[in-house]
This record gives structure tokens, sequence and C-alpha cells, in this order.
């Protein structure tokens, strides 16, 4: 009965998600009225705040999950092997996301006006780790500027969302991801060669 119970919650838990992610999608946060949506889920409005809590807790779920599809991306588009080009692309895969009208409109737009810090909290829980173990191994390589790990990947992440963030605001988000990627770009190429600016240096003298 217990498993019973369970499977029917992650089931209208599904629904809710796939109904809310359309609705705020196409309607906006702001737009989407919580008995229309559940309405359309077919569910009661007392099963979406048992399952969520409230109509914002919706919407944090809806931005996690995009998030994490975001976070799959960019593990497909990074390489086995951690180098400065693949590290940097992977970064700049990121700002892509903003160019998504999706992602754009719920995580970089409605995401922010509503969860406002809460926002970067959930992209740094699922971002900072996996910067800091690619930063580490460049770091063993020789490939980037020492520090603490941890650090650089919070200053990076940083850098990154609120890249992401400038280019959804835009009514042209395709000049300013053209902008923002090339100073992403130019600031981790810095940060990533250490070893060939020393080499450089090391002619000089020579």
């Amino acid at each position: 009965m217990a498993n019973l119970r369970e499977q029917k919650k992650a089931e209208t838990s599904a629904r809710l998600l796939a109904t809310a992610r359309k609705w705020f999608f196409e309607r906006g946060y702001a737009g989407t009225s919580m008995d229309d949506l559940c309405a359309d889920a077919g569910v009661t409005r007392g099963a979406l705040y048992h399952n969520f809590g409230s109509k914002e807790g919706l919407l944090e779920a809806v931005i996690r999950q995009i998030d994490a599809e975001v976070g799959d991306r960019l593990l497909e588009k990074s390489s086995d092997s951690v180098d400065p080009d693949s590290f940097i692309a992977t970064c700049l895969a990121y700002l892509e996301a903003a160019l998504d009208p999706e992602v754009r409109q719920i995580v970089f737009q409605d995401g922010l006006a509503v969860l406002g810090q809460r926002l970067r909290d959930i992209d740094q829980e699922g971002s900072v780790e996996p910067l800091r173990e690619a930063i580490e191994e460049l770091q063993k390589q020789g490939s980037f500027i020492d520090g603490d790990a941890v650090a650089l990947a919070v200053l990076i992440n940083g850098a990154m969302i609120d890249a992401a963030l400038w280019i959804a605001d835009a009514d042209d988000t395709n000049e300013r991801h053209k902008a923002a990627s090339h100073a992403l770009r130019s600031m981790l190429s810095t940060l990533s060669c250490r070893e060939s600016r020393h080499s450089a240096i090391d002619s000089k003298v020579r």
C-alpha cells in the first residue's frame, strides 16, 4: 500500500511538473493561474500544495528539472579528458542556455524575479563541484592558475550565471551572447594558459 501511495504521488508530481513547465513557458509565472494549471494537469489544488508547498515551490521544482537537463547537456559536450580547450568549450556552452526560449523565460527571467538569490543557490549547487573537479585536474597539469579550486569555481560560476542573466534580459539575445562568450573565453584563456605564458617569458629571458 505504501508503495502504491508513493507511486501515485510520483505520478501526480510528474503531471504537475510537466503542466507547470508548459504554462510557465507559454504564459509566464505571473500569468499562470494555479486553478487552471491544476485543472489542466487533472489534479486538485490540494495535491499541488501537498507535493510542492506553493506556486513558488512548483516553480523551483521546474527550475531544478531544467537545471539538471542543462547540466546533462554540458556533460555531453565535455570530453572524457580535461584540457583547457574542453573546459572553456563546456563553460561557453552554458551561455547557450540563455538563448533557449524556455530556459530564458522560466529560469533566467521568472526564476530571477521570483526566487532571487535562491536561483543562484540552485545553480551553484549543481555547478560548483564539477567546476572544482575540472579546475583541480587542470592545476595538476600545470594548465590553470594556482589558487583554491573551490574559490575559483565559485568565481567562474558566478561570472557565468551573471552573463547568462544579462543575455536573457536583452531584446537582442544573440548580440549579448556573442559579447559575453567572447569575454568569457578571454577570461578563461587567461586563467588556463599559465604554463604557456611562463614558457614565453622564459624564452624571452634566455
